[in-house]
């Protein structure tokens, strides 16, 4: 029996940092400006960081790394990145029974082109975790678990919903944190199974886009059920759970970011892990907020996990008021 399953996508992950990478202001890039080197040229590098990501094996390497029996199912390809990944899972003691090695496909795979600021340009082939399918999934390892982490499946909410069912139908308590790809359905077709998910993990952008509203409170009285538990998290701004009609507010404090790359999972996974500790929002708050300002400190989606629970010194720190 684990104590947790998480579920989705893996990659490969290669992090170039350079201060020869440069930002230029232009309408022709859809976010206004573009990361750019000049055309023809030899870039030096400053740092290369090798190291494996996506929202299943860096969430279940913090639950891991916190003493919980843990699992990953996810797809990988037949090739050296799908071994690294292997390699890292084991580094990190996650049970890999449940990963699916896909024959004659490639693994995930991300190039970050970091600047010394820490913006980043993401260079992203998804490759087979660009497609969910229920065989993916190991209906009878699910019911082996008292948890279930489900990150994104590529945009396949059918089948984030057979799971989220089939864990309900076995008492199984899940987290969620769908990717824009799952939220793009709408919240006609999300809402059905909210009642079904414990912790429902999604950040600002994301809420807006599927509950229509603009304020944190509007956008909590369109996913709020009884008994669960709704997070919307907003970057340096913190981040707010409601709870039985109870919205908390959890400030950072402020650490500086050398990459942000994996910080969603790292508070994710920190506060369900929390959560499951000691069964308190304000305290899964804290370590969901510890481990991902520990994330971003350090190049790599996992390098920065928190290796033991913070002391009661570090959990104070983190200043939480009510809304």
């Amino acid at each position: 029996m684990f104590d947790i399953i998480t579920i989705g996508s893996a990659t490969r992950d290669v992090f170039l940092v350079s201060k020869n990478f440069i930002a230029l202001k232009s309408k022709k890039f859809p976010t206004g400006s573009g990361e750019c080197v000049a055309l023809g040229s030899k870039v030096d590098l400053d740092k290369l960081i090798l190291t494996t990501g996506g929202g299943a094996t860096n969430t279940a390497s913090t639950f891991s790394l916190l003493d919980f029996h843990t699992a990953t199912m996810t797809r990988i390809g037949d090739d050296s990145s799908g071994k690294d990944v292997i390699d890292d899972l084991n580094r990190f003691g996650v049970s890999t029974h449940y990963v699916r090695m896909i024959k004659n496909w490639q693994t995930g795979f991300s190039v970050l082109l970091t600047m010394p600021d820490g913006e980043r340009t993401a260079l992203v082939y998804r490759g087979v975790s660009a497609k969910f399918e229920v065989k993916d999934v190991h209906w009878e390892g699910c019911k082996q678990t008292k948890w279930i982490y489900l990150t994104s499946l590529g945009g396949n909410l059918a089948l984030s919903k057979k799971i989220i069912q089939h864990a309900n139908k076995c008492g199984i308590k899940v987290a969620w944190n769908p990717g824009v790809g799952e939220i793009k359905n709408g919240m006609k077709e999300i809402k059905p199974i909210l009642t079904m998910v414990d912790v429902l993990n999604i950040n600002t952008e994301e809420a807006r886009l599927l509950t229509g509203k603009k304020t944190i409170k509007t956008m909590f009285s369109v996913l709020q059920t009884k008994d669960t538990i709704r997070i919307i998290t907003d970057g340096t701004k913190g981040s707010y759970t409601l709870e039985n009609g109870k919205i908390l507010h959890a400030f950072t404090t402020g650490a500086r970011a050398i990459s942000r790359t994996g910080a969603g999972d790292a508070f994710g996974s920190g506060f369900v892990a929390g959560l499951i500790k000691k069964n308190n929002v304000k305290y899964a708050l804290a370590v969901g907020t510890l481990n991902a300002e520990s994330v971003i400190q350090n190049y790599g989606a996992k390098n920065g996990i928190l290796k033991k629970w913070p002391s009661i010194l570090a959990i104070g720190k983190i200043k939480i008021e009510k809304l």
